[in-house]
């Protein structure tokens, strides 16, 4: 789906490289600020943890960054993450271990956040672990910790209309890069990056498949039957059958199948299986404005050959 002479674009990566911390602040809101709010718990201030990121999650910021001698601008981000994180692993309780459990459920681990790390946990852990390119202790650790929070959600504070997401963080390509032709004859994009995460579109349930073509793919499946289709995924974060929110990590991109090098492919296909190229409904997303419907897509001239 990509042509040999890409890899020269491409530099010498790591393979499933960490994705960057978040950055989460007053008005945030979701499973990265409800895990925060766990974590803040656990160092002793007492907040509720709703996933709504208010005045009292900010004054607990504040409080925790002066502590620990960092710029208190009540911002948790790359600085406060690390110092913010706890280690945990099976037999520890309390309320690190529910910031853990909410986090893997976030990637389809189906637990109960009870704060209580047993097997159940253990297993979820070493199966993210193994998924993701860790070491495989059942132990979350620093490392495991910026895997799982990674950057959930691709706008970036970009401006991406409501219910929508970029497939990558905006940061990962140009907006040229989502007007470019598919390297190929099926209308589609391939968007040139290594191993990072990539994003639900739009909300969808997760449907998992692989191909020789493909390689490792999700299709995002629509309610009236119509996809998103990510191929070439060196691994998938959301179990099969999972409904997901735009703007969920769903997996990270990778080179498997007949690719090439790494890269993310991406197709929009309508219920009667037709592709259609989805270069202006990515650049819509990308400039803010609602997407148009798949079946106003063109099912031509957006490819080399």
């Amino acid at each position: 789906m990509v042509t040999a002479f890409l890899v020269a674009l491409l530099p010498a990566t790591q393979a499933q490289a960490l994705p960057a911390w978040p950055s989460i602040s007053q008005g945030a809101s979701g499973v990265d600020t409800k895990a925060a709010q766990y974590l803040l718990r656990h160092h002793g201030y007492g907040i509720a943890a709703d996933g709504q990121f208010g005045t009292a999650t900010r004054s607990a910021v504040i409080s925790f960054q002066t502590a620990h001698g960092l710029t208190a601008d009540g911002t948790i981000g790359a600085q406060t993450w690390p110092r913010l994180v706890v280690s945990v692993s099976q037999g520890s309780t309390g309320e690190a271990v529910k910031a853990a459990q909410t986090q893997l459920n976030a990637y389809g681990a189906g637990l109960s956040v009870d704060g209580q790390f047993g097997p159940a946990t253990n297993t979820a852990v070493r199966s993210y672990q193994s998924s993701h390119g860790l070491t495989v202790d059942g132990l979350v650790g620093p490392q495991t910790w910026q895997s799982l929070l990674g950057t959930n959600g691709a706008d970036g504070g970009g401006g991406t209309p409501s219910g929508y997401s970029l497939p990558l963080a905006r940061s990962a390509v140009p907006r040229s890069d989502y007007a470019a032709p598919h390297y190929g004859t099926t209308p589609a994009i391939d968007l040139i990056v290594s191993y990072i995460p990539a994003y639900a579109i739009k909300s969808g349930v997760v449907d998992h498949y692989s191909s020789t073509s493909c390689g490792i793919g999700i299709r995002l499946l629509q309610p009236d039957g119509s996809r998103f289709v990510y191929c070439h995924l060196s691994a998938r974060s959301v179990a099969d059958g999972v409904q997901v929110a735009a703007g969920t990590r769903i997996a990270t991109t990778g080179d498997t199948g007949n690719s090439g090098a790494p890269h993310l492919h991406v197709e929009i296909r309508t219920s009667d299986g037709v592709a259609h190229c989805p270069q202006s409904y990515l650049l819509a997303i990308y400039d803010g404005l609602t997407p148009p419907s798949f079946g106003s897509l063109p099912t031509s001239g957006c490819t080399t050959a």
